[in-house]
C-alpha cells in the first residue's frame, strides 16, 4: 500500500442530495485526513447510507461537491473498499472463503486471477485473521466470521479507505468487541469510516464522530454517549442547537 497519501483524503464542501423533492443530506461540509477513524451515527432515514453511496460515486450531488483522494468519487473508485451490512448471497451457492476474498481483486476486465490477485488474497485473510477458514464454504461460516471475508474481500483490493456499513449489526457483542479490535487496527494504515447505531464498541477508539441527520455536526469523540445520541435522534434537524452539548443541555 502507498503510504504517500494526501492529508486530506475524503472533502465536502456545501454537499447536498434529494431523492426526487425529498432533500436527505443538505449542505453537509467535512474534511477526512488519511489514517483516521471517523464513525457515523444518526438515525434511519437521516443520510448515513446515502452519504457512502456519494463516496462510493454510486449517485451525484444534486448540489454542492464531494471529492476522494482530489478526484471524483466516479473516478476514485479502485482506492475505497465497501463492507455491506449484509451480504446478499444464496447460501446454496458452492462458494469458499478463498473465492469470496479473490472477488475483491476484480477489475473491468474479467480473467483469471494472477499470482499477484492471489497473494493479495492471501494478505488480506491473514489481515482479517481468517487464514484458517481459507477452504470453508462462505455458507456454513457463523456472521462474525462471513463479516470477516467481507472485510478481507475489501482489503484484497488494497483500499486507501474503507467504508463499513453497520458491519456490528447481526454480531454477537463478543464478536462485535474483536471485529472492532480489528477496525482500530486497520485504521493506523488506512482511513475508516465505520457507520453504526451503536457507540459503545468504539468508544475511546474512533478518532471523530460525524452525526448525520440530514445535517452534519462533529461531536467530540470522548462526549459521544449513547444520551448524546438518542437525544440527537430524537429531535427534528431544524431544531438541533449544535452549540449546545445535547447530554447537559449546557451551552459548549
Amino acid at each position: 500500500m502507498n503510504e504517500l497519501l494526501p492529508c486530506c483524503v475524503i472533502e465536502a464542501k456545501n454537499l447536498s442530495f434529494s431523492y426526487d423533492s425529498r432533500k436527505v443530506l443538505e449542505d453537509v461540509n467535512f474534511t477526512i485526513r488519511a489514517g483516521e477513524m471517523v464513525t457515523v451515527v444518526g438515525p434511519n432515514g437521516g443520510g448515513k447510507s446515502t452519504l457512502l453511496k456519494l463516496i462510493l460515486g454510486l449517485i451525484e450531488p444534486t448540489s454542492g461537491s464531494l471529492n476522494v483522494m482530489g478526484r471524483d468519487p466516479r473516478d476514485s473508485r479502485s482506492v475505497v473498499g465497501y463492507v455491506p451490512q449484509y451480504a446478499i448471497f444464496d447460501d446454496r451457492f458452492p462458494v469458499t472463503v478463498n473465492e469470496v476474498v479473490l472477488t475483491g481483486r476484480l477489475k473491468k476486465r474479467f480473467g483469471f486471477y494472477g499470482k499477484a490477485d492471489r497473494q493479495a488474497a492471501e494478505e488480506a485473510m491473514e489481515q482479517a485473521s481468517i487464514s484458517d477458514l481459507a477452504g470453508n464454504s462462505f455458507s456454513a461460516l457463523s456472521g462474525g466470521q462471513r463479516q470477516r471475508v467481507l472485510i478481507a474481500r475489501a482489503l484484497a483490493g488494497d483500499p486507501h479507505i474503507i467504508l463499513l456499513d453497520e458491519p456490528t449489526a447481526n454480531v454477537d457483542a463478543f464478536m462485535s468487541a474483536k471485529f472492532v479490535d480489528l477496525l482500530t487496527d486497520l485504521a493506523r494504515k488506512r482511513t475508516v469510516i465505520f457507520v453504526t447505531h451503536d457507540t459503545a464498541y468504539v468508544s475511546g477508539r474512533t478518532d471523530r464522530v460525524f452525526c448525520i441527520n440530514r445535517g452534519l455536526h462533529e461531536h467530540p469523540a470522548e462526549d459521544v454517549t449513547h444520551n448524546l445520541i438518542n437525544s440527537a435522534y430524537d429531535l427534528p434537524i431544524k431544531n438541533v442547537r449544535h452549540d449546545i452539548n445535547l447530554e447537559s443541555g449546557v451551552p459548549e
